[in-house]
């Protein structure tokens, strides 16, 4: 257990990537995901749920070409409030002819896998009640069973909705990193993040408040990837929102007694974790 534990309350805000071309994730993102576009200012654009918040930023660069065997973003996932959503979802996945890459059912979730133009990892998926996640001498045990599409199904109500509700957020993040070790100490002990589940020096899963994880990182990419090289597509960096100001002056006097960079701006704490994936620290609005 950190000895720096976050506030239970802490949450995931927004994910930020870098993609090639934006009409075409524009197009992709809304036409085959449901996402609404909130915004867009030139080579910029937010998503979301409709009507909801904001939780995708995409910044255009038509150079940027993506990296390989680096360090980065594996995926980052969208949490759909109801079991009725995630079959809505896979409904329009099928209907746009999008490719799925897995699915899975994971004892606390059910889960969808697909990648996006850029070939950024994305999940999609809904959460069971807290009562019924699969526990084995009181720890957490999550699992990797296939997913029973066809029961998913059959929890469409008539042909579904064209877009993702309201209540759709980004539930967690799951990064490459080139050591399971750096990174534990960083988003454990630094951060605050408690140890919910590992799987050696492979994987690890880190959370606020007892969820099954907001943010995952692994080596699957190999041990000692490199980051990827500037200007590639991909993550840009992920926001951890914090209850209030004193839980974020506590974590950056931490980081800078470990001699953590850390840039101050207008909205947060900008800073890289040991494999140099980007976090944005900030108070979550009032």
């Amino acid at each position: 257990m950190s000895e720096h534990r976050l506030p239970d309350d802490t949450t995931l805000g927004a994910v930020e990537l870098t993609v090639r071309d934006l009409d075409r994730s524009l197009r992709f993102y809304g036409e085959h995901l449901g996402l609404a576009e909130h915004r867009r200012d030139g080579g910029r654009a937010e998503l979301g749920g409709a009507g909801g918040e904001s939780f995708l930023r995409l910044v255009e660069n038509p150079m940027a070409r993506p990296a390989r065997r680096s360090t980065g973003l594996y995926h980052f996932a969208i949490l759909v409030p109801t079991r009725e959503d995630l079959a809505n979802a896979l409904a329009r996945l099928e209907r746009t002819r999008t490719p799925l890459q897995g699915a899975s059912d994971h004892g606390v979730s059910e889960a969808l896998y697909l990648a996006d133009p850029d070939d950024n990892g994305v999940e999609i998926y809904r959460d069971r009640p807290r009562e019924d996640w699969p526990r084995r001498d009181g720890r957490l045990e999550m699992r990797t069973d296939p997913l029973d599409l066809d029961d998913l199904f059959a929890a469409l109500a008539g042909e579904g909705s064209s877009a993702l509700p309201a209540g759709t957020r980004l539930g967690h993040v799951h990064l490459h990193v080139a050591d399971i070790a750096p990174a534990l100490r960083f988003y454990s002990d630094l951060l605050g993040f408690e140890l919910q589940q590992r799987y050696g020096a492979q994987a690890a899963f880190v959370s606020a408040g007892g969820y099954h994880h907001h943010v995952a990182f692994n080596t699957w990419n190999g041990v000692g990837a490199p980051p990827p090289p500037p200007g590639s597509t991909g993550l840009r960096l992920f926001e951890v929102r914090l209850p209030d100001g004193d839980t974020l002056a506590a974590i950056a006097a931490r980081l800078r007694d470990a001699g953590v960079e850390i840039a101050q701006d207008a909205s947060g704490l900008r800073l890289a974790d040991p494999s140099g994936n980007g976090v944005l620290l900030l108070p979550r609005p009032a």
